[in-house]
């Protein structure tokens, strides 16, 4: 017997879903802050294209990053919840990115992480993916 959801059901899932949009929202930005501090420049955020989203893209001199952002209670959650299906969609996203601003398809590309674990300082992980 199928169950049925009470209209209350469905409220507070939107409103799971907006509370984890807006943790997410938050990761990006102080994963964009700690990228400002090392010197990168902030190009994009939440890109999104036909084949997928980046979290952020940022430059550094001649090297542009692409950034995937995870939040989670523990490093090895965080590394857990990179899956090889989004590491090609971050890559195939990034190239369709780079066919669109060809300015930057001379610069060296990075792959790189950025893990934010609790209230610690966001890890970055150059060329992680």
């Amino acid at each position: 017997m199928p169950s049925r959801l009470k209209p209350m059901d469905g409220d507070r899932r939107r409103e799971e879903r907006q509370a984890r949009d807006r943790r997410g929202r938050q990761a990006e930005w102080l994963a964009a802050l700690a990228l400002r501090l090392r010197g990168y420049r902030i190009l994009a955020r939440r890109e999104r294209t036909p084949l997928g989203e980046i979290d952020l893209i940022a430059v550094r001199g001649q090297r542009l990053a692409f950034v995937e952002v995870k939040r989670r209670a523990t490093l090895e959650a965080a590394e857990a919840s990179i899956s090889a299906a989004q590491r090609t969609r971050i890559r195939r996203a990034a190239s369709l990115w780079l066919a669109q601003n060809p300015r930057y398809q001379a610069h060296a590309q990075g792959y790189d992480l950025i893990f934010l674990i609790g209230r610690r300082w966001p890890r970055h992980l150059e060329n992680a993916l």
